[in-house]
């Protein structure tokens, strides 16, 4: 019997302006039913050409060689007519941005109605296609109801759940989900992940996941194939590969997305740079930023219902909880965007006001979380982080001020930089840029909103070793805004979790993540993938590590 899916020495190469590019080399992959792989992999490695060649999904540029076999049949010779068909009935493709997947424009139900309408050997009724899309929210746990819906009246995780209806519709055998779960938080994370092996095992799909969390992976997947610079360069059961992995690439992978409770990666991000150390005696932590019971409402609900929190000099606090806790309308309030209904911010011990928006807003630095869309397409490298400097008129010679800016951030040489424009950077040096220009302004504080969200997994441990040389070598405070609690235990002093508004629970990393008090908190390490979750919830005597 074929197996579902087989590629043999798969290889793609892309025609460019500048010659041949090849993006995969010899892959050889097998996938039986029922089956769960997991491709592994940063940006650029080939993970999603490999996935996208499976329906004949890549641009007119790519060449394609070896053989794709789905169900036996080669999909590199299929004729037009054949693959529409194999399309959505056969496999199907749940894409990573889900908000960008969906028309915004469109109703949920109809825009899942739409492949069986056009997939069906006769045409369907409405009340066949009302009933399948009712039936298709049922298998994701979503009610019937939400069909009605538009894409931006659902929540992250709801439009994900529309995403894999959506690829169910024609009951494939063959589902492949390129980084379902990046733009997540960790318990909706968990919900999908949850989903995902629930029908494979239901109606033994088989089940293609690419992402770069190896942890994602490793809790989904029988077996996980890492790929890198074009090649698969390791393969094998999902728990042993994160477990013991063989290869570089698989360990700096493995290394990047550290364990809860692991004492190996407190304050010890995977990086290349060599952290300075930790001081003999410890700096002092006077009070930057506060909020002092702070309530912030829309209309009759209250997204942040009276929380006092504490931003002090020398330490990161890493603010966390799942999306709609209150954490970014917090930070926004404290950033000066959002004004409280009562309540108050303080800054170096002074209340925040109207009047002193401009210079407050000099001395606390945002850092968004997509570095792509922070930065104007058209400045370059120079003109991103001498802006800053321009609108605040800070005295001194520009020129160098900017070139300090990006050497702080470790753009070095930062001469090279000065004439590149966004596109031309890759995404560490886009948020590296984006740093600098908040450094260049000399603040006391930097807010970070998931800093390395969109980030490769090497990339991320750079950034994070980063911030944490800021905090040593310039004394800056830190707000890290994130759903990832292993990120948190990775570089933050102090951990503050907000749950409907409210902060339930706040401390020392150490107390707050190996020794919860709070429900929330609990379920937040719950949720975390396998071999990701605390070391504490498995084994209570590293408590206190």
């Amino acid at each position: 019997m074929s197996p579902l899916l087989e590629l043999k020495n798969l290889g793609v190469t892309y025609r460019t302006g500048s010659g041949d590019v090849e993006a995969v080399r010899g892959v050889n992959l097998r996938l039986e039913p029922g089956d769960t792989l997991g491709v592994a992999g940063e940006s650029g490695s080939g993970k999603s050409t490999v996935a996208m060649s499976v329906l004949r999904l890549l641009p007119k540029s790519a060449r394609v060689s070896g053989e794709i076999l789905l169900g036996g049949e080669d999909v590199t010779a299929m004729r037009w007519g054949r693959l529409r068909a194999v399309r959505w009935a056969e496999a199907s493709i749940v894409f990573q941005g889900a908000m960008h997947a969906l028309n915004p424009v469109r109703r949920v139900g109809a825009q899942i109605a739409e492949p069986i309408r056009l997939h069906a050997e006769k045409p369907p009724s409405d009340a066949e296609v009302k009933a399948r899309v009712a039936e298709l929210l049922d298998q994701v746990d979503l009610p019937p109801s939400r069909a009605a819906a538009y894409p931006h009246e659902l929540s992250g995780g709801q439009k994900q759940r529309m995403m894999i209806a959506m690829a169910l519709a024609c009951r494939p055998q063959l589902i492949i989900a390129d980084e379902p779960t990046t733009a997540l938080d960790v318990v909706v994370q968990a919900q999908v992940l949850e989903l995902m092996t629930k029908l494979v095992a239901e109606r033994r799909l088989g089940l293609i996941m690419i992402t770069h969390d190896l942890s994602v992976l490793a809790a989904t997947c029988a077996r996980i194939a890492v790929m890198y610079q074009g090649e698969v360069v390791e393969e094998g059961p999902g728990a042993r590969l994160l477990a013991e992995p063989r290869h570089a690439h698989t360990r700096a992978l493995a290394a990047a997305f550290p364990v809860v409770g692991d004492p190996a990666s407190r304050f010890a991000p995977a990086t290349s740079t060599p952290l300075p150390p930790e001081p003999e005696s410890p700096p002092a932590h006077d009070v930057r930023l506060a909020a002092r019971d702070v309530r912030v409402r829309f209309g009759e609900v209250e997204a942040v219902a009276g929380v006092d929190l504490e931003v002090r000099r020398n330490e990161i606090v890493a603010l966390v909880g799942q999306s709609g806790s209150g954490k970014i309308t917090l930070a926004r309030t404290l950033l000066g965007l959002q004004k409280p209904a009562s309540g108050e911010v303080l800054f170096e011990g002074a209340p925040l006001t109207p009047r002193g928006l401009k210079s407050y807003r000099r001395r606390v630095q945002l850092v968004l979380q997509d570095p792509a869309s922070a930065l104007n397409p058209r400045h370059t490298v120079y003109e991103a982080v001498a802006e800053g400097l321009r609108i605040h008129g800070l005295p001194g010679d520009e020129r160098q001020l900017v070139v300090e800016a990006l050497e702080a951030a470790e753009l070095r040489p930062a001469e090279q930089f000065f004439l590149r424009l966004p596109h031309e950077l890759s995404g560490g040096q886009r948020q590296r840029v984006v740093i600098a220009g908040a450094l260049a302004l000399r603040p006391a504080v930097l807010v970070a909103d998931e800093p390395v969200a969109s980030l490769d997994a090497s990339v991320r441990g750079e950034i994070l070793g980063l911030l944490l040389r800021l905090r040593r070598e310039l004394g800056l405070a830190g707000l890290v805004i994130t759903h990832d609690l292993g990120l948190a235990w990775n570089i933050a002093d102090r951990v503050a979790v907000m749950y409907r508004g409210e902060l339930v629970e706040a401390g020392p990393v150490e107390e707050v993540l190996l020794s919860p008090r709070h429900d929330y908190t609990r379920c937040l390490l719950a949720a975390l993938p396998n071999g990701a979750q605390s070391a504490a919830a498995a084994n209570p005597s590293r408590r206190g590590v």
